[in-house]
């Protein structure tokens, strides 16, 4: 991998792996026990991962941007034997890594990214990483000279299975800790990577930066969040290979994956999907999360979605996303992307709040685009033009920014709670 400027061999990361294990067993960390960290991304970090494994532990790595008693919620929630927060040093342990690890044992605790409520704790095993990443390889192909950039958090599952996927392939992770637009605009117009995961934040941000080539990218997966259309027609313009990706912390990452940009997202080898009640999109297979699996054997993910004639998978969006209003079912997905198509509309969310009237009233709030300055009541007529006119917003409130996750995710439960707690900016 090569990280902070600095490239290892997997000679070299194996070693600073069985020293990073010796010295969690001289800490007194044995199997079963779970590890936390809020190191940063980059090859102590790898190291880590891969020494609790030799020593029947499971890492928890925790969101690097949590306050003080939101990590400690986390913290009480895994129950850590121990946590690490500078890269280990010291005293090691005589007895060297086990020889063999069940593959059923937990390898990673992750949080989901709580865009509906507070972050829940998966456990995912080692079957379920290896999984997942032979599911993508299959997908994708593997070259010999791959390198994956990922400038993805550590502490979420999309950002994780890159360094897995990679030591499973034998090929190179390009790991930076963070996105700095200036950076991986850089990477890419160098040729420096073969392949990239992103979320549509990162892309509209490369776009605005003017990234015009990917010379040896041959596949960006874009994931976390919905993609504006317009978003998908820059890159297409460009030739960028990009291609959607769905998948969650409970399924150790992607699921299904367009082959070829535009094709349509389909379910990866070893990945069985379902719609089942209420059009949500149900999944099975063997990088599915043991303790996520429902009574009936299948992940019920609070997706709302379908399977067209081929077989392939739309995702409409979170069923708890559907919004109610006079007795009518508007998707806030699809009101969301009438009004990103607005040239002054830099970032949209939609949400419904309490109506006496309505039941549920259409809002929206709309970040504008740079030197934009539009106003509630023109993005309502906009939007008329759109949308029947049961899904227009009832009102739009003009904000500098929406609360997004480390994943480019939209929580909108923030957004019902601001909305709450003081006055609109609006128009109706």
């Amino acid at each position: 991998m090569v990280a902070g400027g600095r490239g290892v061999t997997y000679a070299e990361l194996d070693r600073e792996a069985d020293t990073a294990a010796r010295r969690l067993a001289a800490l007194g960390v044995t199997a079963g026990d779970r590890v936390a960290t809020t190191l940063p991304a980059g090859i102590q970090l790898v190291a880590l991962l891969n020494a609790v494994a030799r020593v029947g532990a499971a890492l928890v790595p925790l969101d690097t941007r949590l306050t003080a008693s939101e990590r400690r919620a986390q913290l009480d929630e895994t129950a850590p034997r121990l946590v690490i927060e500078e890269p280990l040093a010291g005293e090691q342990a005589d007895r060297g890594p086990r020889a063999r690890i069940d593959p059923d044992e937990p390898w990673t605790i992750l949080f989901t990214s709580g865009t509906t409520g507070r972050p829940k704790p998966v456990a995912l095993s080692h079957r379920n990483h290896v999984a997942s990443a032979i599911a993508s390889a299959w997908g994708l192909g593997v070259a010999p000279d791959d390198r994956w950039l990922c400038v993805l958090p550590l502490f979420h599952v999309g950002g994780l299975a890159i360094p897995i996927r990679s030591a499973v392939y034998g090929t190179t992770a390009v790991v930076h800790d963070g996105f700095a637009t200036a950076t991986v605009a850089d990477t890419i117009a160098r040729g420096e990577v073969t392949l990239a995961s992103l979320v549509p934040t990162m892309l509209r941000r490369l776009a605005d930066a003017g990234v015009e080539c990917a010379p040896s990218v041959r596949a960006i997966l874009l994931g976390g969040a919905s993609a504006p259309p317009e978003l998908l027609r820059w890159a297409n313009e460009r030739r960028l290979p990009v291609v959607r990706t769905y998948g969650m912390t409970e399924t150790a990452s992607q699921v299904a994956t367009e082959p070829a940009p535009g094709a349509g997202a389909r379910a990866l080898p070893g990945v069985d999907l379902r719609i089942g009640a209420g059009a949500e999109v149900l999944v099975r297979g063997a990088m599915v999360a043991r303790g996520a699996l429902d009574r009936d054997g299948w992940l019920h993910s609070g997706d709302h979605g379908r399977l067209d004639e081929r077989g392939l998978l739309h995702v409409e969006g979170r069923l708890g996303d559907v919004i109610v209003t006079g007795g009518e079912n508007v998707s806030a997905a699809e009101v969301e992307e009438a009004l990103l198509a607005h040239p002054g509309v830099a970032d949209a969310g939609v949400v419904g709040l309490a109506d006496r009237e309505w039941g549920e009233a259409v809002v929206a709030f709309v970040v504008p685009a740079r030197g934009a300055s539009p106003s509630a009541g023109e993005l309502i007529e906009h939007g008329a033009r759109r949308l029947a006119r049961f899904k227009v917003p009832k009102e739009v409130r003009v904000v500098a920014a929406l609360p997004r996750n480390a994943q480019g995710k939209l929580v909108r439960s923030r957004l019902v709670e601001a909305a709450a707690d003081r006055p609109a900016n609006t128009a109706s």
